[in-house]
């Protein structure tokens, strides 16, 4: 039918050309995004659920950093301790040394010079109050700290150290308190600032290596809880990179897909507007019939 007023080959080809130039539009928004849901009509589902992922990820992330600074700070302990180690060793060392039937009195008081010296190591290392270890001073802030926290103090409460995304997923580093047992009698000075433990005492061997003990079970001990942390950093590892997976799934583009996708909407849209150029000539009949 020939008409005037109304031309639905324009009006279908009008419609098909807005659908392809509406496509075209999210092609290269997607593109030029990176991301597959650029409006959250294009997904919503899939960004709701990516939404949640994503938060669940940085917790992930968040807990691999206290994890790692766990770790650091068990090291941390451990090395302290290990430099406490070699030190009574030399003490126990001098005490034998001490104990030589030819050694005179300024021989022995030699050797009690450098024993007094490392038992001021321990000390500064260890730190405590005047009621904790004695002396005429406290030793607020010790040698052995990390960040602020007192490493060898009571803590008997440990730390406890998140090592997972979710509520409860925690783990405490049991607490090393030297400042009591074996160790208090080598460090523990009288109230005039004088050591309780000589180096001619003859209790000294046996004090010396009860501390080696001690310290020896403490490093025990944070090796566990380091065996544990590490083995937290690699699990969260793994689900940090199977998170990332799936959102990436969810959130990001096929490039190589959505090229093609690209390809095929550009070329509607050209065929589409030729089209419609042609459907608009489609009443020029009417004008031949009149003129006739």
């Amino acid at each position: 039918m020939s008409v005037i007023n109304t031309n639905p080959h324009a009006l279908a080809g009008a419609r098909h050309l807005n659908h392809s130039q509406e496509m075209l539009g999210r092609s290269l928004n997607r593109l030029s995004s990176g991301s597959k849901i650029v409006n959250p009509s294009d997904d919503a589902a899939g960004l709701a659920v990516s939404e949640k992922l994503a938060a669940q990820n940085r917790r992930v992330s968040a807990a691999t950093t206290n994890v790692q600074n766990a770790i650091s700070y068990v090291q941390t302990a451990d090395g302290f301790m290990g430099g406490m180690t070699k030190i009574l060793s030399r003490m126990s060392e001098l005490a034998i040394l001490a104990k030589d039937v030819t050694k005179n009195t300024t021989d022995i008081a030699l050797y009690q010079q450098e024993f007094t010296a490392l038992q001021d190591q321990l000390r500064a290392t260890v730190g405590g109050t005047t009621a904790e270890i004695g002396g005429t001073a406290d030793v607020a802030t010790p040698l052995g700290a990390f960040n602020g926290i007192t490493l060898f103090g009571d803590n008997a409460a440990g730390l406890t150290v998140t090592i997972g995304q979710a509520v409860g997923q925690d783990m405490v580093i049991a607490g090393a308190n030297l400042r009591d047992g074996a160790m208090l009698g080598i460090i523990n000075q009288d109230a005039a600032g004088a050591y309780d433990l000589m180096i001619d005492d003859p209790a000294a061997i046996a004090n010396i290596t009860a501390a080696i003990q001690d310290v020896a079970t403490e490093r025990a001990s944070l090796g566990a809880s380091q065996s544990r942390l590490e083995l937290a950093a690699s699990t969260l590892m793994i689900e940090f990179e199977n998170l990332e997976a799936a959102i990436s799934r969810i959130r990001d583009v096929d490039v190589a897909s959505e090229s093609t996708q690209l390809a095929k909407y550009n070329i509607l849209v050209q065929s589409g507007t030729a089209m419609l150029a042609q459907a608009n000539q489609t009443p020029q009949s009417v004008l031949r019939l009149l003129q006739q």
